[in-house]
């Protein structure tokens, strides 16, 4: 990873894998509102979440991480981390083809294994590597939180595992399971190693590590807690109800606090963010800021019973995370620290996919608030299929006018 070539061909499947992902994601939504008998549904639903995780978003984090990681390394890391971005690579096709075929079977939990054990080498390796760096940074303690996270989600991952392979489906082990599984990856693995890269940026600000600490304490301490935000459902005792609503609250004070941050400091930060990426973290702070917002309102007893109660919600509210934050945020700073090296047309790709999004995000909300009336929104399906197939033809532009740039630009000579 430390050769320049390396990230770029690196980059560039992150963004092949998001057109499959995005593609998937039109066969998926093409099933729905019209008909295509080849296709199972669930299969090919498990397929494209899956790949989703592995080969978009945690691939991206991994290739970025180490392009930190070679930024402020004396030594070439490449050899070292090679073998472990092709074996999260072959777990992510495998899932991504043992999934569509068979579902839940021995190929696709053999390589969802292979996805795990690859991210506990990846943790235990950058960890180490990371302590290397004596110069202290708090982008340092968001990763190591990240990959805290991204090994406790695969206890979720496990058991799922167990239960599908044994055909013993308790429904709430079997839904606790599930998000325990997304919680750790959503709000602990993505969310964790986003903060992180926001802050290689960030804490170059004067005088602000004391304020960035304590926001990364507060979603620090908030977030294992936070994990029963999702099992509201089970009518927790009232202690543990407390104290998600304290979690949940923390949360929200910490992004408030951080936003203030950056508002007080937006002329020092302007300089960093050029235009035709600054509008990208823009978005994903208002994507966060709406998800945080949901969360706190999640915690009132009857909201929470509304909320879990109606699949179009849930489906909602997981795209709003994974499409609006985490997505558009990858592919800003991606864009971020590789400026002007890309065609212009990346851009206007860029501004398709994003469109999608939004439309999208959009029609999942009034499904999900129509859903609360049992009203059937007309045409949802293929308005639906429509958005889906913006965003995957704005990927599709992006992939086809991505060119090898001459140089990287590292993190710092943004700053």
């Amino acid at each position: 990873m430390g050769m320049e070539f390396g990230f770029y061909r690196s980059i560039r499947y992150a963004f092949i894998n998001l057109f499959l992902v995005s593609f998937i994601g039109v066969i998926l939504r093409y099933k729905i509102a019209f008909s295509f008998p080849f296709i199972d549904q669930k299969h090919l639903l498990h397929a494209h979440s899956h790949f989703a995780f592995t080969g978009w978003i945690s691939h991206a984090l991994m290739v970025l991480l180490l392009f930190y990681l070679t930024s402020k390394s004396k030594q070439s890391l490449n050899k070292r981390y090679d073998a472990l971005i092709l074996a999260n690579l072959i777990s992510a096709y495998g899932m991504l083809i043992s999934f569509a075929i068979q579902g839940y079977g021995f190929w696709s939990i053999g390589f969802s294994s292979l996805s795990i054990i690859t991210s506990y080498i990846f943790s235990i390796l950058y960890w180490k590597d990371l302590n290397k760096i004596t110069a202290f940074s708090i982008s340092h303690l968001w990763f190591k939180m990240a990959l805290i996270c991204n090994a406790l989600s695969s206890i979720g991952a496990f058991a799922l595992a167990i239960m599908m392979a044994t055909k013993n489906l308790e429904q709430n082990w079997y839904l606790i399971a599930v998000y325990f599984y997304l919680h750790f990856q959503y709000n602990g693995w993505f969310f964790f190693a986003g903060m992180g890269l926001l802050n290689t940026i960030v804490e170059q600000i004067p005088n602000v590590q004391k304020q960035l600490k304590i926001v990364f304490w507060l979603f620090s301490i908030a977030c294992i807690p936070a994990f029963l935000l999702s099992t509201l459902w089970l009518q927790l005792p009232s202690t543990l109800y407390l104290i998600v609503i304290l979690a949940a609250l923390a949360q929200f004070i910490g992004w408030i606090y951080f936003l203030l941050l950056l508002k007080k400091n937006s002329l020092f930060l302007s300089i960093y963010f050029p235009k035709n990426t600054a509008w990208l973290f823009v978005l994903s702070a208002i994507a966060l800021t709406i998800k945080l917002c949901l969360q706190l309102g999640s915690t009132y007893p009857s909201l929470s019973q509304l909320a879990f109660g109606f699949r179009p919600i849930v489906i909602g509210y997981l795209h709003l995370v994974l499409l609006g934050v985490i997505t558009i945020f990858l592919v800003g700073y991606i864009l971020l620290i590789t400026k002007h090296n890309y065609h212009k047309k990346v851009f206007l790709g860029v501004r398709i996919f994003v469109a999608g999004i939004i439309i999208t995000e959009t029609l999942l909300m009034t499904q999900g608030v129509a859903a609360l009336d049992y009203i059937i929104v007309p045409k949802i399906d293929m308005m639906l299929f429509t958005a889906a197939l913006i965003m995957c033809l704005g990927i599709l532009y992006i992939n086809l006018h991505i060119k090898h740039p001459t140089r990287t630009i590292a993190p710092e000579s943004n700053l």
